[in-house]
């Protein structure tokens, strides 16, 4: 499984609605779960700067991690990037490599 970081950006309308904040996080991650069903969530914290969320989490191939940030646009997210993540160690093994 590959490691990917989510960064995600509420729409205006969302970043309003803060007491309802866990209900739509929840309805999110339900949907995540459903159509993605491989994906392991590591961590999930709030930001405060240019993003409002940022999710660690595991998924089979670049393909699962794209419906991850499709689906948190789909539910309002003004931006979410998911980002490939390599452990340090391996990237100084890929260095070593050049």
């Amino acid at each position: 499984m590959q490691t990917y970081i989510l960064l995600t950006k509420l729409s205006q309308d969302l970043s309003q609605k803060m007491k309802s904040r866990a209900e739509i996080g929840n309805v999110w991650l339900q949907q995540v779960r459903e159509k993605c069903p491989d994906v392991k969530f590591v961590a999930h914290y709030a930001l405060l700067g240019q993003y409002d969320f940022m999710d660690i989490y595991e998924a089979p191939d670049p393909e699962t991690a794209a419906k991850v940030s499709m689906i948190s646009q789909a539910n309002g997210a003004l931006q979410a990037e998911s980002l490939s993540a390599i452990p340090y160690k391996r990237f100084l093994e890929l260095v070593n490599e050049i």
